[in-house]
């Protein structure tokens, strides 16, 4: 097996009176697109700011590409997306996508060939109009992060970090994102993104590590993780919801429910049978649209392992 290009041992942070991040261990191999989830607060960000040597651990030790993550070099090897983002607002797209570059080191007329690429490549450059002459503070929120998003990728990095890239963005504009991850996967890149959107992640990923109150709580590639929680679980979509509550509330059919209006995942109680359960809903005149025997969601595996009392002592904690 190669060397995993993320190698994190035995890592500690605190902030006054505070553990934020809790003897984590994670390793990200070559070429996956590697999940990092968990509620806000979690210590996702810390872990990341960790990673690329923003802020130093208290405890153990980070390496990238086998060396130490305070190594010289390793920055131009990296892109990184921050949650927060930050632009000059008052400059020329392209001015600043060029100069976002140089400072990579990449010459510019090889800046100018990317940015024409990724501003066709994410709808900012068009037979109808050019963003890349517009200032950064005439754009929309969705294409700012689209800039930024660009700006990450212009060095051609091999490793890409990209910190609740999704946030904010119109399904249009995540579906670019989302298709560009895949690309880079395709390509050899290393992605870690950061989110607490689980059917993003569920989509793109080969492998998830979930973060709860600091501590890693489940890490595997994700047909291992959702092995790992298979027990028997059930979509059901239906018409309508209503007239079904009691049915589910059954505990000897039904051990947990993920309701979500017109559309259930049920997880069925021990010995229960599934052809039961759809009798009954059969039964209270609901019109079944589906009823499948599937592997668990990752939403739900997150709600199980994570649970209520994980997020709400996450929301009051660091990154």
């Amino acid at each position: 097996m190669s060397e995993p290009v993320v190698d994190i041992q035995s890592v500690v942070k605190r902030y006054a009176g505070h553990t934020a991040v809790r003897n984590v261990t994670w390793q990200v191999p070559r070429g996956t697109v590697y999940g990092l989830l968990g509620p806000n607060g979690a210590g996702k960000t810390t872990i990341i700011r960790m990673l690329l040597n923003i802020i130093v651990p208290d405890e153990g030790r980070i390496t990238l590409f086998g060396m130490p993550n305070k190594s010289r070099g390793l920055t131009d090897r990296i892109g990184y997306l921050p949650e927060e983002r930050g632009l000059y607002r008052k400059m020329q797209v392209r001015r600043l996508l060029r100069f976002l570059a140089e400072l990579k080191g990449v010459s510019r007329r090889v800046a100018d060939g990317r940015i024409d690429h990724w501003l066709e490549r994410l709808a900012l450059r068009t037979p109808d109009k050019d963003w890349g002459t517009a200032k950064v503070d005439d754009l929309s929120r969705g294409m700012q992060q689209k800039v930024q998003f660009i700006g990450t990728l212009l060095h051609d990095p091999e490793l890409v970090v990209l910190d609740e890239p999704f946030s904010g963005l119109d399904p249009i504009n995540a579906q670019a994102l989302k298709d560009t991850v895949v690309d880079l996967r395709r390509a050899g890149k290393t992605v870690i993104f950061s989110t607490h959107l689980m059917d993003n992640a569920e989509r793109l990923c080969d492998a998830v590590c979930i973060i709860a109150r600091g501590e890693v709580v489940l890490d595997g590639p994700l047909a291992e993780v959702k092995a790992r929680h298979g027990g028997r679980h059930v979509a059901v979509a239906l018409e309508s919801g209503d007239g079904i509550g009691e049915i589910l509330e059954d505990r000897r059919l039904v051990r947990r429910v993920d309701d979500s209006n017109r559309y259930f995942e049920v997880e069925l109680a021990d010995d229960a049978d599934p052809q039961e359960l759809l009798r009954r809903i059969v039964a209270s005149g609901a019109a079944v649209q589906r009823f499948e025997l599937v592997q668990p969601s990752l939403h739900q595996i997150f709600l199980e392992r994570v649970g209520a009392q994980g997020i709400e002592e996450g929301m009051t904690g660091q990154g």
